[in-house]
């Protein structure tokens, strides 16, 4: 209800442009009824932006803390498996890898003998998440690195393990510190969404697209959709900043 009001207001101000002959905002009026049913239509686009956004993210989060953490070993092995791992993936463009995920990691699996299909959905997921978590890998590790060794060799005296300062002592510490990083990688992963619709992933980006064929008005389309990419990333943004004073109060005591 709150993006929709959010999204009226920009439209309202648009509509007075349309008895130009050279604008067509007619297309996205809320006043008109061929024109709201053409703004609810990019609008419904929206929810699976946000769940693929969601989703990606959260998998990202996790694969990237696992890539990370060898990469703060002691051990040569564990830090150049870190290193390539990154490297590769960050060398690889979004769009070629969502190409690849889709439509080749089905004939990786059937070479296998495994008949798993990849559907638009979660192919978009696979290949933001895995994208994404190089770069997380990297916030991650500098996060940890920022934390006085001192604590760790301080949780050692006390009994506790490598994993157990990791959870209680080190990552605590280090979440609050990386979290405007990770706020601006979720914004990422929802502007990279958009690459979804080149297979098929009914998102903002595909509805604004199918739009646009029918309406012939790119303009007045594609300045909507870039409204409705606004709007999330200002709530994204508002929502970071009340978790960081949160985290702040809560550290404070």
């Amino acid at each position: 209800m709150i993006k929709k009001a959010l999204l009226l207001i920009p439209l309202l101000l648009l509509a007075g442009c349309s008895s130009s002959q050279t604008w067509g905002w007619y297309v996205i009026d809320p006043r008109t009824d061929s024109g709201w049913t053409n703004v609810k239509f990019l609008i419904s686009g929206m929810g699976a932006t946000i769940l693929i956004s969601l989703i990606a993210a959260a998998l990202s989060i996790v694969i990237g803390l696992l890539v990370a953490l060898p990469g703060l070993s002691e051990k040569r092995g564990w830090r150049l498996l870190n290193r390539v791992y990154v490297e590769f993936i960050r060398a690889i463009p979004l769009l070629p890898m969502l190409f690849w995920v889709f439509y080749g990691l089905p004939i990786v699996f059937q070479s296998m003998g495994l008949n798993i299909p990849i559907d638009p959905f979660w192919g978009a997921i696979i290949t933001l998440a895995i994208s994404d978590s190089a770069f997380t890998a990297e916030i991650y590790r500098a996060g940890i690195q920022s934390i006085a060794r001192g604590q760790r060799e301080a949780a050692q005296t006390i009994g506790l393990n490598y994993v157990q300062t990791m959870r209680y002592v080190i990552l605590p510490q280090a979440i609050r510190r990386i979290l405007p990083p990770l706020a601006n990688q979720f914004i990422y992963i929802v502007k990279m969404s958009a690459f979804a619709s080149v297979i098929g992933m009914q998102e903002l980006t595909r509805r604004a697209n199918e739009l646009v064929v029918t309406e012939y008005r790119p303009l007045e389309i594609y300045t909507l959709l870039i409204f409705e990419y606004l709007i999330l990333v200002l709530i994204i943004s508002a929502g970071v900043r009340w978790l960081e004073r949160r985290m702040g109060a809560d550290e404070r005591g």
